[in-house]
């Protein structure tokens, strides 16, 4: 792994081989992996909700291949993801995306146990399932035995039976929308309120798209896989187009294999 952007003098210092410095020819630790994704210190008013996305893409841009992320990936994905989840307080993820990815409950990390504890944080992040139908499975994993129970975000307009079978299940139910689907912004209040400061959406595409045309994200966290897939597989964000494009900032970029780890930030924001 080394780092390409911020440049730095270990950045720029030869290592050898001939590669650039800041880490290449070792595997970062979790602690530095922790340290490079850290989310913004609170200001003086106390921690504001700071929403971060993390998604894979080729360089075709496609999401997925056959309909999952795992296929474009690679180990360093996936331990930047394990991460990522570490430092968040709860997950965001589409209902679709649950059922195609098989979602299972985040987990408690022994490595990360301690990094938790001090930041006030409970063993492993919740997740908090975006549906207007909740047209889930509530025998899975994910709401019969999470560690901490599953939130599931819905509209006022949500069917009473369907909201009954979750709560049944064991899910914390979270009105986030006037009518059948969810606001994000609302969302994102809503989990606020709830102590959920850090938050972190793994889409899907669908998902993010609402993000985005809500103005609500933060960040992005996009891995770029050195793969070509053609077809049509979705892009990370889908949906209908802002009217105005997003301008967001780099903020850090990692390589390892080829595979590019970015760190993107609202323009607005200052890090």
């Amino acid at each position: 792994m080394r780092r390409l952007f911020p440049v730095t003098d270990e950045t720029a210092v030869p290592a050898p081989g001939g590669a650039s410095g800041g880490g290449a020819g070792r595997e970062w630790s979790l602690e530095e992996l922790a340290a490079a994704y850290a989310y913004p210190e609170p200001g003086p008013g106390g921690p504001a909700p700071w929403l971060r996305a993390n998604m894979v893409s080729t360089l075709d841009g496609a999401a997925q291949h056959d309909g999952r992320s795992q296929p474009i990936s690679s180990a360093t994905d996936m331990r930047i993801f394990g991460t990522l989840r570490a430092l968040a307080d709860v997950v965001v993820v589409g209902a679709e995306t649950v059922r195609r990815e098989g979602y299972r409950p985040a987990r408690a990390r022994e490595d990360f146990a301690a990094m938790r504890e001090a930041a006030g944080q409970g063993p492993a992040p919740a997740i908090a399932v975006v549906t207007a139908g909740l047209d889930l499975d509530f025998s899975l994993p994910l709401f019969t035995s999470p560690l901490v129970p599953t939130l599931i975000l819905t509209g006022a307009s949500a069917a009473p039976d369907r909201v009954a079978a979750a709560e049944r299940a064991g899910a914390r139910v979270v009105i986030a929308g006037d009518g059948i689907g969810v606001d994000p912004a609302r969302a994102v209040r809503a989990l606020a309120d709830l102590g959920h400061t850090r938050l972190l959406t793994e889409g899907g595409p669908r998902l993010l798209g609402q993000i985005v045309a809500a103005g609500v994200l933060d960040e992005l966290c996009l891995t770029v896989a050195p793969m070509l897939t053609a077809g049509e597989a979705q892009r990370i964000a889908g949906g209908p187009a802002v009217t105005v494009p997003h301008r967001f900032g780099l903020v850090s970029m990692l390589e390892e294999d080829g595979f590019l780890f970015t760190r993107y930030g609202r323009k607005r924001q200052a890090y």
